[in-house]
């Protein structure tokens, strides 16, 4: 059977062979079984049902949370020549007959279906008598009360196991913990399927994370690197989504604000220009990005510290799906953790719950303040090992030294007792460095042993240290004294002498905007010459004009990956051209003439 997957994947998609854990997925479902399938973003997760659809009797019905995602894959799926279709709320009732009566011809592979229309009444009576394939459960960690994903509705869907005990079903998600995935196995009745975890690593994309400034500044030079290029800014605010994205426009890089405050019109209408543009960023808040298909967004910043390592990850996946060079790229400050550890308890959720926020805040932290590989922490949240040096990140293309910071620890713990803890990290660096501020005077701080002892270190460096000290436990914030630092029981051997402290030495804020490593990946327009890029440019608006008329995002045509190998080995006939990664029989059969004879004339 896995010969014949192989002949379809090549036939219809126009892939060689199979990557990671596809192949074993795929052997699994087409022999009866189910499985749980973690595969990060641009992995290849959608293959793992769409292939097995191809080659099994009956109808594979699968569930996506969301309307967006559902109408990109079907869409994708026509191109290619597959019978795919989508319910949900925005189908309109004579669309729906007509899908019904496609499934009961027998004429409809794959159905996508949003989870409240497939519990709806009648929808799961009328599958009962359809003969079907397999059950594809997308974006499973939804289920988990303890991702910002969570979707009330995931959790029915366990009850699929009864209604349909003889048909595989398969649960994939694109990130999901330890707890997670044992929450994903409980809900869904899958405790006895196969698990299969590919590496979480996506070596495409370079990590950067750099200090707080002056973060509106930091970010236009990030992405002043990758102009005219698709790309997401993360901010935690309603508010600040709207400033950055007015600041971009005035910059002159097209942008569009996306958060929940914004009517549903209009954020739709950003969606789809987002979509259907290949040089527009994106400002948001996390209430965007689930289920976004667009395979050429090139970066992903924040200007924020995330509110997890699970969301941040899922957030940076949406960069460099297509696998060319993409970026990830953070700005952030002391002041993000005090406002996220506030947020955290002063929520009406469970002890427990604030427990699980504290240790994603944690792990998040232990990633933005890491002195080595950015891709050690990042992997270690998901019990993955990466050993060596990722040569994609800052860390590894501009490497940290460290020193003797012992006595400059003691000093700033001593001016946090001292200060009673009860203020935040700039008094306490105020102390230290002798300023002369109202606050001061007004606590007689002046009069401390400890004031001026450190004014011959800049504010930079303080901070940079205080952070470092939280990040190793040793200072905590205390939320209800209003940001306060405070001791815990962690410092104490250092304050006694009984051990030393190393310091990071990390270049100044905003020194740098992408590493530069000896193995740090070039950037998307250098990965070719200055002949194929001519070309690409010359394919990408014939994509766009063919794109425009068949009412579909550009890359639901063709990737970017694809155009670039085109103009790169610019076939000269319909054999070679087929024998290019991403394109399938009837994508040669659609657009192999139009896209030689543009070659010919180049």
């Amino acid at each position: 059977m896995l010969n014949r997957a192989r002949t379809e994947l090549a036939r219809v998609f126009g892939y060689s062979d199979f990557r990671g854990d596809q192949a074993a997925v795929i052997a699994q479902i087409l022999s009866g079984g189910d499985a749980l399938v973690l595969m990060p973003t641009g992995g290849g997760k959608s293959l793992c049902y769409q292939i097995p659809a191809l080659l099994l009797d009956g109808l594979t019905v699968v569930i996506s949370p969301l309307i967006a995602l559902m109408q990109n894959q079907v869409a994708q799926l026509i191109e290619f020549g597959v019978a795919a279709a989508a319910l949900n709320s925005s189908v309109d009732n004579d669309a729906a007959r007509e899908i019904y009566q496609s499934i009961r011809r027998g004429t409809l592979k794959l159905l996508y279906v949003s989870p409240e229309r497939l519990l709806m009444d009648g929808m799961l009576s009328f599958l009962s008598e359809i003969p079907l394939s397999l059950i594809a459960i997308d974006e499973a960690h939804c289920v988990s009360q303890w991702g910002h994903d969570f979707r009330p509705e995931y959790q029915q869907l366990g009850r699929l196991s009864e209604i349909f005990p003889n048909t595989p079903r398969l649960a994939l998600t694109a990130t999901a913990d330890a707890r997670t995935r044992a929450e994903i196995a409980e809900v869904l009745s899958l405790s006895d399927a196969p698990l299969f975890v590919s590496s979480f690593d996506r070596p495409n994309l370079q990590l950067t994370v750099v200090e707080k400034a002056d973060p509106t500044r930091q970010l236009l030079r990030f992405i002043s690197a990758h102009p005219k290029q698709s790309g997401i800014v993360y901010a935690l605010s309603r508010k600040r989504v709207d400033e950055l994205a007015a600041k971009l426009n005035e910059a002159g890089i097209r942008a569009l604000p996306y958060h929940a405050g914004l009517d549903a019109q209009t954020r739709t209408a950003n969606q789809e220009l987002f979509l259907s543009d290949e040089k527009i960023v994106m400002v948001a808040t996390i209430a965007f990005g689930m289920g976004i298909d667009k395979p050429d967004v090139r970066f992903v910043a924040h200007v924020d510290l995330p509110k997890s390592m699970e969301g941040y990850y899922q957030e940076i996946g949406r960069a460099g799906r297509d696998g060319a060079p993409a970026f990830a790229w953070m700005c952030y400050g002391l002041a993000d953790l005090v406002q996220l550890k506030r947020f955290i308890e002063e929520s009406t959720a469970t002890e427990a719950r604030k427990r699980y926020e504290r240790g994603q805040l944690d792990a998040l932290l232990s990633y933005a303040e890491s002195v080595g590989c950015r891709r050690v922490p990042l992997l270690k949240h998901f019990n993955q090992h990466f050993a060596g040096e990722c040569g994609n990140c800052d860390r590894c293309a501009h490497p940290v030294a460290k020193s003797d910071a012992t006595e400059a620890a003691r000093q700033l713990l001593s001016a946090i007792h001292r200060t009673g803890q009860r203020f935040g990290v700039m008094h306490v660096i105020a102390v230290l460095r002798g300023a002369q501020t109202e606050q001061i005077t007004r606590f007689q701080h002046d009069r401390l042993s400890v004031y001026g002892l450190g004014k011959a270190q800049p504010e930079d460096h303080w901070r940079s240290l205080a952070r470092q000290l939280i990040a190793a436990g040793m200072i905590d914030i205390d939320h209800e004294g209003f940001g306060a630092l405070r001791l815990t029981d962690v410092c104490r051997p250092l304050l006694r002498g009984e051990t030393i402290f190393e310091m990071a030495r990390i270049a100044a804020p905003d020194t740098k905007t992408e590493p530069r490593g000896k193995k740090g990946k070039k950037s998307y327009a250098a990965s070719v010459g200055e002949t194929a890029n001519t070309l690409l440019d010359k394919l990408r608006e014939w994509r766009r004009a063919l794109a425009a008329e068949h009412k579909v995002p550009p890359y639901v045509i063709f990737h970017d990956a694809t155009l670039l190998a085109i103009a790169s080995a610019k076939p000269a006939n319909e054999s070679e051209l087929g024998a290019l990664s991403g394109i399938g029989e009837k994508k040669l059969e659609r657009f192999g003439a139009a896209i030689l004879k543009l070659l010919r004339s180049a």
